[in-house]
Order: structure tokens, then sequence, then C-alpha cells
């Protein structure tokens, strides 16, 4: 980060700490998107397992002091919901901390990342790498990705938003510990930095990583976005003093993709929680059986089963964009005798979601990956279809 940065940080700092340093016992609720606008109105709820959710709203400097019998608590859970921004949760401790909401996001190959922190490191900073493209905070704008909000002075947040995602390249996304950047092998970014990483589609939170208590190195490497739009757990410390060096070690990563290895326990109670979702379901519960289904996914990411029953919830949901990726992940996913089946049926579903919103090229060619998958009337009707519109 250059001296010009911080001698602007400083005087930004200076200006603004005082309308925005909150206590140990409040939280402050920050839009995703745009540096330091406060967020009032937003509904924050407290809750405990067992116990009675307490719902309070952010005041117009964006704050909502944590309840008197939750202060001290760890075994807490906060949700913050906003009218067109997507729905957080997060796991306490919390108090002292931002939380910054992201605005719904239209594109359907859309993602964005959010990363926030505690008071201390003061400076860390959010890296995507990707095959002709690099956003930093050197470097804020690339072919259909871009640094939405970069923050220097504890907190955060910092915020990339990927307005396109490139079938077929792979990006690898990184934390970097700005501040204690000189000081190799260091545990501040896992052990005191309160770090936490929400990515978002549509109009959902994903998924939320947070680095393994303990762990060395200036560099954490949470997640890996495959070729196919598929999440791929990392969670990696590395080490580098510049931004030149954490590119580098995101470009190795974009061709060595960790693998995930679940234990026997975490496989059973996410085949557990994935039947919870399906009697949701089946009871008409669409949100609940969402979280039931991403549960599954947190304990086994290899569950393709809970996948493709999340993309038929939130297809039923009209979440198109949350659609495409289980979708997408459910292909990747699949395999045994009915695996084909499976490919075709979900790149079906995907082709459908591009036709009816007029992306005919895209429509055109997930049609024509189903019937190369498997043989059906409909995957011809819809080659026909598209075909038509695109030369028209």
């Amino acid at each position: 980060m250059s001296l010009k940065k911080y001698v602007l940080a400083f005087l930004l700092f200076s200006l603004t700490q005082a309308f925005y340093a909150q206590s140990s016992k409040e939280i402050l609720v920050l839009s995703a998107v745009v540096k330091d606008k406060v967020i009032p109105g937003a509904q924050v709820i407290f809750q405990k397992n067992g116990e009675k959710s307490i719902p309070l709203y952010s005041d117009q400097r964006g704050k909502v002091q944590i309840p008197a019998e939750y202060q001290d608590e760890a075994d807490l859970t906060i949700i913050i919901k906003k009218d067109g921004y997507s729905t957080l949760v997060s796991k306490c401790p919390c108090g002292g901390l931002t939380y910054a909401i992201s605005p719904v996001m239209e594109e359907l190959d859309g993602m964005r990342i959010v990363l926030s922190w505690g008071s201390a490191p003061e400076d860390l900073d959010s890296h995507l790498s990707y095959q002709g493209g690099y956003v930093c905070y050197y470097q804020k704008d690339a072919s259909q990705a871009n640094l939405d909000v970069d923050d220097t002075d504890s907190y955060g947040p910092e915020t990339i938003t990927i307005t396109k995602k490139i079938h077929g390249k792979k990006y690898v996304y990184a934390v970097h510990n700005y501040s204690n950047k000189e000081s190799n092998n260091n545990a501040n970014l896992s052990k005191i930095s309160n770090a936490k990483v929400y990515v978002y589609i549509g109009n959902t939170l994903i998924r939320t990583y947070v680095p393994q208590f303990g762990k060395t190195g200036t560099v954490w490497i949470p997640f890996i976005i495959d070729e196919n739009g598929n999440l791929v757990d990392v969670g990696d410390f590395k080490n580098a003093t510049s931004w030149e060096g954490v590119r580098s070690i995101l470009r190795d990563y974009r061709y060595d993709a960790a693998n995930h290895v679940v234990d026997a326990a975490s496989i059973q109670e996410s085949i557990n929680l994935n039947k919870d979702g399906e009697r949701s379901y089946h009871a008409g519960n669409l949100e609940q059986s969402v979280a039931y289904y991403q549960d599954a996914i947190e304990e086994n990411p290899r569950n393709g089963q809970a996948y493709s029953n999340l993309g038929l919830s939130f297809q039923k949901l009209g979440r198109e964009a949350e659609a495409l990726w289980a979708n997408r992940k459910a292909i990747d996913l699949a395999e045994g005798a009915k695996a084909n089946i499976v490919r075709a049926s979900s790149y079906y579903n995907i082709a459908r979601i591009y036709e009816q919103k007029g992306q005919w090229n895209d429509a055109l060619n997930n049609f024509k990956l189903a019937k190369q998958h498997n043989q059906n009337p409909a995957y011809d009707k819809g080659i026909t279809r598209m075909s038509a519109k695109v030369r028209s």
C-alpha cells in the first residue's frame, strides 16, 4: 500500500473516528459497497440457543446496543436484515465489531466477497486472482471484477464484486495482513483479527469463512472458485510482504486447488441435515430448507445431493443466480449410475433460467450440454428455440 494511501487514510481517520467508533457493547452496520455508509433501520436479531430472540434496529448512526443479558455471551448468533440487502448471519463474539451488509445482486453469474475484521491489525487487504485479471487496492478494476471498498483503518469492509464469473477460469481469493507484512509467520491474522469473509450470490449469503485459530502467516487463502464456479475450501496461510508477492502466491494456487478432507462424523451429520432440509421442503418451508441444505454443505462440501436439493429450493424461491450456482455444483459432484441424468437435468435447469432472462447464447450452450449427457425431447426443443433466437 502506498504512502499516499496511508496519508489519505490518516486524514479520513481523524475526521471520522469519533463518529464511527463504537464500544465493545455495540455493533455498527455499514454498506458493503459504499465506504463508510451507515445503514440505519436494519433489523438486528440477537439469538441464543434455547432462549428467546431479541430483535432491535440500528439507529441513525448505524449502531445497535447489544442487549445487556447478551453482552458477555460468546454463544450468540446475530442476524441482520434490511430490505434490498442480503441477510447476514454471523456467530459472536461481536461486541465492538462492524458488519457490512451486501445489496442484492442482480447479475446471474455475479458474486460478492466481503471482508470484515476487528480493531487490529488495522489494515487487511482483499486480493482476487484469475487468468487475465487481478483485483486489490493497487489495481481496483479488472475484467468483470472490482474492489468496491478499500479500508485501511480497522473493521472493514473490504469488498470485491465479481459482476460476471467467466466460465472456465479459476479464481483465487486471499486476505493479506498488510499491517504486519514484514513479520513473517506471525499469527495476528488468525488469532486477534476477528477476520470473517462473507460470500454472496444473488440475495443470499452462501458461505462464511473464518481463519483457523493459531495459523501463522501474513496471507490467508480461504477458498478458490473453480472453473465451474464452485467454491473449493482451502484455508492455507502463506507469507508475502507486498501485493506482488501475494499475486505470485495466488497465481500458483490457480493450478493447484487443495483437496478438502471430510471425516466420517461430518459426512453423517451432512446426511442428517440434508434429510431435515427435505422434510422442510415437502412441508412448504422453503427458506428453512435452504438453511438446512447450506448447513449440510458446510459439514460436507461434497454432498452433491444437498446441492441438487438446494438448487430446487432456490428455483422455487425465484432466486435464479443461486439456483445456477447450486445446479453447477450438483453437476460437478454427480457420480454413480445416474450421474449423466443428474448432469443433463441440471444443465437443462440452467438453460431454462438463461432463457427466461433472454440470454439466448448461454441458454443454447446449456441445452446442448444437457443433450450431450442424456437424450430428451425437451433438450432438442430448447436447442431449436434458442438457435432461432440467436439467428434472429
